[in-house]
């Protein structure tokens, strides 16, 4: 995996059993840990009251102690993990954000990104406001507080905001009486619904769902708000086409950054990957003795391709699983440290061996040469790198950090020199034309434009040629 960052993990929980809250919590950061490392906190409404704990860290960093908080009056509360593709690396940019207003207390958590960020800013920047952070999650708080002036329900302040928001952003959304979950109209990054015995659950991944006990009911919708209060646990929802769209969930959740445990828009990942791997081998087969792939995220693909091509499935590496995701170290020089005591080859599997190795991606192609070094002075005889993902070409707006194209392999080096560069024998990457395949849902539509170039909405000014 060639050093990718992302967007953040969201979890909400509205209960009137007093223990829910607590271990909801916890067991929801942990279940979403992988998808952000930089920091994560907790907002709880303790009998309408508003409160915040958040740093910077891994969750057992930031809480390494059971949660505490009045179980007798705390009935909601949202989560957050972190890895900001907008904003520093700072504790004020650490969500969820807690605005406080004269029409309201609100704690707001986002995952996604803006592509109308700047303008929004600099039009509340003009008007005399001023911003806590830099991160365009407190843009969205902002624009709501402007519409709730003049509106009657939050609920109506934030269908006003969504018309003018532009881009992905998944929101959960804390008031003093209601707990609220937002899914931008082209549902870019996903949310779902579970229910428990006495109230309801929100979470980026249905993994979250599980962890907690909590029955999966169905993913949000493009463009639904869904609401549930305090007061007696009671859902409502509605839809929000602020503009008629077509769905487009991000591939890469498939392909990389969803667990295989999660369910997405119906969409088993584990299953996609699968998918991917046979592709792979259908497309770029070769003669070797064994297929191995990079933990975790191409574990799946792996097997994918050994069932299509027949050659024997191998554990290649060890994962040490106290080290974060490669992607969370912001420089390359330590995303190249974090593969040395991440991964060991076991020499036994591919000493001697023409080696089919898949990764879930090449994007610099830095953590991707260590990987294939790895498998060398363990003795492979061959490698052939295969990527369940197609050549990133294009910068992503949508909360990827892939913002120019500068340092992308595949726009710097044509197939050759890329195998040259990554020093294996034979190379191939998933046809841009499989990844519309990887679910067997044909109504779910994806964003696939960091590899064709062919963007689902707004991109920032200038966007489009980004170098």
């Amino acid at each position: 995996m060639g050093g990718l960052k992302e967007e953040c993990g969201l979890f909400g929980i509205s209960s009137a059993h007093k223990e829910h809250i607590g271990l909801g919590c916890h067991y929801g950061l942990y279940a979403l840990q992988h998808r952000g490392q930089e920091g994560c906190g907790i907002a709880l409404n303790t009998d309408g009251e508003l409160s915040l704990q958040k740093d910077l860290g891994l969750v057992n960093e930031v809480f390494p102690k059971a949660l505490v908080f009045d179980e007798e009056k705390t009935r909601m509360a949202i989560v957050h993990t972190r890895y900001g593709t907008s904003g520093e690396r700072s504790r004020e940019n650490v969500q969820p954000l807690l605005v406080r207003h004269h029409a309201g207390s609100m704690a707001i958590a986002h995952n996604g990104n803006l592509t109308n960020d700047e303008s929004l800013r600099s039009q509340f920047e003009r008007d005399g406001c001023l911003f806590h952070t830099t991160s365009d999650t407190e843009v969205i708080a902002y624009l709501i507080y402007k519409h709730r002036l003049t509106t009657h329900t939050i609920a109506e302040a934030i269908e006003k905001a969504m018309a003018e928001l532009e881009g992905a952003y998944s929101l959960l959304i804390m008031t003093s009486s209601q707990l609220i979950a937002v899914r931008d109209p082209r549902g870019f990054r996903p949310l779902c619904l579970g229910k428990l015995e006495d109230g309801y659950v929100f979470a980026s991944e249905s993994c979250a769902l599980d962890a907690v006990g909590a029955s999966f009911v169905r993913d949000l919708q493009p463009g639904e708000i869904c609401i549930v209060d305090r007061a007696d646990q009671r859902l409502t929802s509605s839809i929000v086409h602020t503009n008629k769209v077509k769905s487009s969930l991000c591939v890469f959740e498939l392909i990389y950054f969803a667990r295989p445990d999660s369910v997405i828009d119906t969409i088993s990942v584990h299953q996609a990957r699968i998918r991917s791997g046979s592709f792979l081998a259908l497309e770029h087969p070769c003669q070797a003795d064994v297929v191995i792939g990079v933990p975790d995220s191409g574990i799946d693909a792996a097997i994918g391709y050994s069932r299509q091509s027949g050659i024997p499935y191998g554990i290649g590496f060890i994962k040490n699983k106290y080290i974060g995701r490669t992607f969370i170290q912001p420089k390359a020089g330590d995303r190249e440290s974090g593969v040395r005591i991440k991964l060991n080859p076991i020499a036994s599997t591919v000493r001697g061996k023409r080696v089919v190795l898949i990764d879930d991606s090449i994007v610099r192609g830095t953590t991707s040469k260590r990987i294939v070094r790895l498998l060398r002075e363990a003795g492979a005889k061959e490698v052939h790198l295969r990527s369940s993902a197609p050549p990133f070409l294009h910068p992503c707006y949508y909360g990827t950090d892939i913002n120019s194209r500068k340092d992308l392999l595949a726009c710097k080096y044509d197939m050759q020199q890329m195998k040259t560069i990554l020093d294996v024998d034979s190379l191939g990457f998933l046809l841009p034309e499989q990844v519309v395949k990887l679910s067997d849902h044909p109504c779910i539509g994806f964003c696939s434009a960091c590899f064709t170039g062919v963007y689902p909405g707004a991109v920032p000014q200038g966007g489009n040629n980004a170098q």
